[in-house]
């Protein structure tokens, strides 16, 4: 059981392997999330994955992740071809435009 003396003498990541992020009288947040990733996108990508978001009723976060989770897989499996394919797209698109 998850209590306020269990919080604070740090036994709640010990037991439930996630950390504490917040703690404030009986509300609080722990994430079990264990890394943290930050980029820059242009603004009609990050537009783009809004919409996707809000059409899947989902967070950027998620979108995200599942795309790139899906992104390395590719990689996995094809390797440097993948790369070498999604760079000459990158590069036709930005040709065309």
């Amino acid at each position: 059981m998850i209590t306020y003396d269990n919080i604070r003498s740090g036994t709640i990541q010990e037991n439930y392997g996630c950390s504490v992020v917040s703690v404030e009288a009986i509300v609080f947040v722990v994430t079990t999330k264990k890394g943290f990733l930050a980029f820059r996108v242009s603004p009609d990508l990050k537009n783009e994955i809004q919409a996707i978001a809000d059409s899947e009723a989902r967070s950027i976060s998620q979108i995200c992740e599942l795309l790139l989770a899906e992104g390395v897989q590719a990689y996995k499996k094809e390797g440097p071809k993948f790369m070498q394919r999604l760079v000459a797209k990158q590069k036709s698109r930005i040709k065309d435009s």
